[in-house]
C-alpha cells in the first residue's frame, strides 16, 4: 500500500481554516473525490480545525494529509492540555451550543474516525474518507 503525505504546520488563527479548507478540496480532487465527498471533508475538517484552534496551547496546531490507494486520511493534532474522550459523549441536539456537536458531525461525515487525546499531550483526531463509500 502506498502512501503518500502532505504536512502543515498552522498558526492557530481562525482565519486560516479557509485555506485549510481549499487545499483539503485540491487533494481530494486529485484523488478523485465526488464533489458531495469533497465538500464533506471541507466540513469536517473546519471543525477539527476548529477544534485544534480552541485547544491548541502554543499557538499552533498541525495537520497531515496521508493519500491511500483508496482514499484519504487527514489528521489535525494540537498541542492542548488534551481531554477525556469518553466525556465527549453524544451532543444534545435539542441544544445544539453544547460541545461535542463537531465531533458529532465530523463522525458523520467521514467514514472513520479516531479520536487519541492524553492529558498535556494534546489531541489528535484522524479522518478517513474512501473513494466510492456511501455513508
Amino acid at each position: 500500500m502506498s502512501c503518500e503525505s502532505i504536512k502543515m504546520e498552522i498558526s492557530a488563527n481562525p482565519e486560516y481554516v479557509g485555506i485549510i479548507r481549499l487545499t483539503t478540496s485540491g487533494i481530494a480532487n486529485k484523488i478523485g473525490f465526488s464533489i458531495d465527498d469533497i465538500e464533506d471533508m471541507k466540513v469536517a475538517v473546519s471543525e477539527a480545525c476548529t477544534n485544534a484552534i480552541k485547544h491548541s496551547s502554543d499557538d499552533r496546531f498541525y495537520i497531515t494529509f496521508n493519500i491511500l490507494d483508496d482514499g484519504l486520511n487527514i489528521e489535525i493534532k494540537d498541542n492542548g492540555v488534551g481531554c477525556n474522550i469518553d466525556l465527549l459523549g453524544k451532543p444534545d441536539l435539542e441544544n445544539p451550543k453544547e460541545n461535542g456537536l463537531g465531533i458529532f458531525i465530523i463522525q458523520t461525515l467521514m467514514d472513520e474516525v479516531s479520536i487519541e487525546s492524553s492529558d498535556n499531550k494534546g489531541t489528535i483526531i484522524k479522518m478517513t474518507k474512501y473513494l466510492g463509500v456511501d455513508n
